[in-house]
């Protein structure tokens, strides 16, 4: 009896290894994620050179990175067009783009040439039913070591929120430091949550005992103060 199958793309999922590859860039070979051990990465996708979208975007990337740096994060973009092309597009942005008030952007962070879509199959930034040949708009957030830990995939029409990408670095990162989670919306300088109680004395000593530097909700539910500074000083350039 024959069956049909679907073509499917596969990609990588949350707590995964970030596949392994060698590729050209516009700033040389690199080996990832082995040439950034140690860092941060965020490893994303574009539909095609000399796009508007895909123009903004870079743009932003480049004037952000900066922020990125400070945070210990390597940025490094992908789309399946070629190396020459890359690097006539990054010279047309730096010398004749002029976008909300950025200007003679130059972006210096490595962008992958994947003529074959090599790469961009492994992580799943395929996706035909909304496109064979180009890259969706992927994010991959890969950790210090090599692990990936946040996935975002936006569609071709649809710019990224630059805002949120740097929220979602230092969220991560302030989760691992402190050992805390993050409520809806956190930024810097709200109240974090801290572990749920793990046991029945626990749950009422939370709820009997009033700390002063905790709030209680509910058992299940509560959150401390954690400062803006307390944050940026352990997480910058850190």
């Amino acid at each position: 009896m024959e069956t049909n199958q679907e073509n499917t793309t596969s990609m990588p999922r949350i707590g995964d290894k970030a596949p392994s590859f060698t590729a050209k860039t516009t700033q040389g070979i690199i080996n990832f994620p082995e040439d950034f051990s140690g860092k941060w990465k965020i490893l994303f996708s574009h539909p095609a050179d000399f796009t508007p979208v895909c123009t903004s975007e870079f743009m932003t990337f480049a004037s952000m990175q900066k922020d990125f740096d400070a945070l210990n994060c390597q940025l490094v973009g992908l789309s399946v067009d070629g190396l020459y092309s890359h690097i006539a597009w990054l010279r047309t942005i730096k010398d004749k783009i002029e976008y909300k008030g950025m200007k003679n952007v130059e972006v210096t962070f490595p962008l992958i040439e994947d003529i074959t879509m090599e790469v961009a199959k492994k992580y799943g930034m395929i996706q035909p039913n909304e496109n064979s040949t180009q890259a969706v708009r992927a994010v991959f957030f890969v950790d210090p070591k090599g692990i990936i830990r946040t996935i975002i995939y936006y569609p071709l029409s649809l710019g990224r929120n630059f805002d949120e990408l740097k929220r979602i670095l230092l969220g991560l990162q302030t989760a691992d430091e402190f050992g805390v989670a993050l409520p809806a919306d956190w930024r810097p300088g709200d109240e974090v949550i801290v572990p749920t109680a793990g046991s029945c004395g626990v749950a009422k000593e939370r709820m009997e005992t009033k700390e002063e530097d905790m709030h209680c909700y509910d058992w299940f539910f509560c959150t401390k103060k954690l400062s803006k500074e307390t944050v940026e000083n352990a997480l910058l350039n850190n």
